[in-house]
């Protein structure tokens, strides 16, 4: 991985094919972000002097879950995915670029939780964002998101994940809904998206869960 400061153009020179990502932040957005990590003590342009090639396994993981959502058939990451998977990656960052982290503050408070686990099972059809749930809880999405870990065991975004994939579960074996229709109703933008995610954590097709619950006989038999 390499950084590049805003604002600078960038050349790359290659000898072999390969594919090359690239991740970009618009400061103007993400600037209160990274102020509230740490308190505003570390710039942009100082978190990347670094130079030359370096390893971060945080920000290539947090990069698996962009890219397993963008697919070529035109799937888009959550806007709870792509912004908390920024959060990560920033929070990587300043790690990386030796800034101090505002210490985290705790868990979140009884009534918060309970109000931002309620958003999420109310909303799961809808692109719910970060900013939507910290402003449930009263806090900047940055805090939010490490006091959500703290309070349910998990990110927010893998727990929305987990509440799509069991309502899905739940509308393949109760439901002749197309599998097209169920995604969009747990809120992924195509079929394709949905037969990703539920793919990596059902290790099946939704199709091959629904024949499987519903003919379990047929679908070992098959097998």
């Amino acid at each position: 991985m390499y950084f590049a400061p805003p604002n600078f153009a960038n050349t790359v020179g290659v000898d072999i094919s390969f594919r090359l990502r690239s991740l970009a932040f618009p400061m103007a957005e993400w600037k209160e972000v990274l102020d509230d990590a740490n308190d505003g003590s570390f710039t942009v342009e100082g978190l990347l002097r670094a130079k030359g090639s370096f390893r971060a396994p945080a920000i290539q993981s947090a990069l698996r879950k962009l890219w397993l959502l963008s697919g070529e058939e035109g799937g888009l990451p959550s806007r709870l995915l792509s912004q908390a998977a920024g959060c990560e990656i920033l929070a990587e960052i300043c790690r990386l670029g030796g800034a101090p982290f505002t210490p985290a503050r705790g868990g979140l408070a009884p009534w918060a939780e309970r109000r931002c686990l309620e958003l999420m099972h109310e909303r799961l059809s809808e692109d719910i964002s970060l900013n939507d749930l910290a402003a449930e809880a009263r806090l900047s999405p940055f805090h939010f998101a490490r006091m959500f870990k703290q309070s349910v065991g998990v990110p927010p975004r893998v727990y929305l994940t987990r509440l799509r994939v069991e309502k899905a579960c739940e509308l393949l074996e109760q439901t002749d809904l197309p599998v097209t229709q169920i995604a969009l109703e747990v809120g992924y933008s195509s079929n394709q998206v949905l037969a990703r995610v539920f793919l990596k954590h059902m290790r099946l097709s939704p199709t091959d869960y629904r024949r499987a619950v519903r003919d379990p006989v047929r679908s070992i038999a098959l097998q």
